[in-house]
C-alpha cells in the first residue's frame, strides 16, 4: 500500500510540476497572457511542498521522482502536445520507472 502511495504522489507531483513549467512556456512561446505565470507560480509551489510529503531522505526521493517525471512528460507529450509517444519513448519512461521502483522499494537494513 506505501508503493501505490509513493506513486500516487509522485505523479500528481509531476504534473504540478509540468504545469507550472508548461504555462510559462505558452506565455513565452506562443503569446498567451501574462497571468499564466499566477498559475504557474502556484503550480510550482505545489510541486515543492508535494516533494516535501515523502517520509524518506530528500535526495532519494528527488532522485526516484525523475524516473516518475520522465514517465508523465512522455504522457503529457501525447495527451497535451498530440504527438504519439515512439517505441524509444515508452521503453525509455520504462526503464525510468522501474530504476525508481528501485530506489524506492529495495529493501534497506533497519
Amino acid at each position: 500500500m506505501v508503493e501505490l502511495k509513493t506513486l500516487a504522489l509522485f505523479l500528481v507531483t509531476a504534473v504540478a510540476e509540468i504545469v507550472g513549467c508548461y504555462l510559462p512556456y505558452l506565455w513565452l512561446t506562443q503569446g498567451k497572457s501574462i497571468w499564466l505565470l499566477l498559475p504557474a507560480a502556484l503550480s510550482l509551489a505545489l510541486f515543492a511542498w508535494l516533494l516535501s510529503l515523502h517520509p524518506t531522505a530528500a535526495g532519494r526521493v528527488y532522485a526516484a521522482y525523475g524516473g516518475v517525471y520522465i514517465f508523465v512528460a512522455i504522457l503529457w507529450l501525447w495527451a497535451v502536445d498530440g504527438i504519439k509517444p515512439t517505441l524509444w519513448d515508452l521503453v525509455g519512461a520504462g526503464v525510468a520507472l522501474i530504476g525508481m521502483a528501485i530506489i524506492m522499494f529495495a529493501p534497506r537494513p533497519a
